[in-house]
């Protein structure tokens, strides 16, 4: 008989190869606009001292009931989420948005019917192509932490630009550029825009799906939008609704050009990981790490995409 690897890693618990059982997670609120509340991501990677916990939810208070904004890494997150938003608003959950592909996101979601889940078109196809990937490196990474966590995809597709609830109008916003398909979300009534993980603020932005051009265009977009704060994919919220944005499109600007000068300079991977970091970005938690990552992500089609091709033809 073939075990899976899921049934392996229990097994393995039970003789205590695995860490022991996870902590629960601490879930905590706090208000940022009217009827809206952060729960605040650790702003570190996904390690197993955070759980996974990473990204920043929302919490939104409706006429209709409660509406999530991402919903976590894991089973386990997403239960306790749901316990403390349901009692922070008096009202049962009736929507969960889910902005991109990312498991620190949605992987949550098994939590919840996935008729209420809604998640853009392509973020569900490429969900249904990659997550079981992404769900076994969550699993390889945090162990307990995701136990009965599985892959489930989002029932609802979000095929218009507003959903209303009760009088509460949220507008969605189609993008790309961090993932293939990135959901921003703005609330009507607060002015409160909610990013996902087009925006980072002081947290360095990661680029494993990353299109810099899209993300640059969708940045652009976001920032002309009229709007009041800004709810960042990680990182703290930003009040003003334009640091942020500002600080992402700085970033990956400079991320690009100094990895396009590095190959051109004839830089290992290595070497272009250890490349100088400006000074107005060593506030941004994870900075390294994350140049690092992204050299990983990107320099490889910057290396065929620059690089002189040279073809060695054999004399007859």
């Amino acid at each position: 008989m073939m075990l899976s690897r899921r049934a392996m890693l229990g097994g393995m618990a039970s003789v205590a190869v695995m860490p022991a059982r996870a902590a629960d997670y601490t879930i905590a609120p706090v208000a940022v606009g009217d009827g809206i509340w952060m729960v605040r991501g650790a702003d570190e990677p996904i390690e197993i001292r955070n759980g996974g916990a990473i990204a920043n939810i929302a919490i939104i208070a409706t006429p209709a009931g409660t509406v999530l904004w991402e919903c976590g890494p894991s089973l386990r997150y997403a239960r306790a989420l749901r316990q403390a938003a349901e009692q922070l608003t008096g009202t049962r959950i009736l929507r969960v948005y889910v902005s991109h592909l990312h498991p620190d996101h949605g992987m949550g979601l098994a939590a919840f019917d996935p008729a209420i889940v809604a998640a853009l078109p392509g973020t569900i196809a490429v969900l249904a192509a990659q997550g079981q990937g992404y769900a076994d490196g969550m699993y390889r990474l945090l162990g307990d932490w995701m136990r009965g966590t599985d892959l489930i995809l989002p029932g609802r597709a979000i095929m218009t630009a507003q959903e209303d609830f009760g009088g509460r109008s949220l507008r969605l916003l189609t993008l790309s550029g961090h993932s293939s398909a990135d959901l921003a979300l703005l609330d009507e009534r607060s002015g409160l825009l909610l990013g996902g993980d087009l925006v980072f603020h002081d947290r360095a932005p990661s680029t494993p799906t990353a299109d810099l051009a899209m993300w640059r265009v969708s940045l652009d977009q976001l920032r002309a939008l009229p709007h009041g704060g800004v709810l960042p994919g990680h990182g703290p919220l930003d009040p003003t609704g334009i640091a942020a944005i500002a600080q992402t499109r700085d970033w990956i600007e400079w991320l690009e050009r100094a990895l396009m000068r590095a190959v051109r300079d004839g830089l290992d991977m290595v070497e272009a990981g250890d490349l100088p970091i400006p000074t107005r970005f060593t506030r941004m938690a994870a900075a390294r790490y994350e140049v690092q990552r992204s050299v990983a992500h990107l320099y490889p089609a910057l290396e065929a995409a620059l690089l002189p091709r040279i073809e060695i033809r054999s004399v007859p």
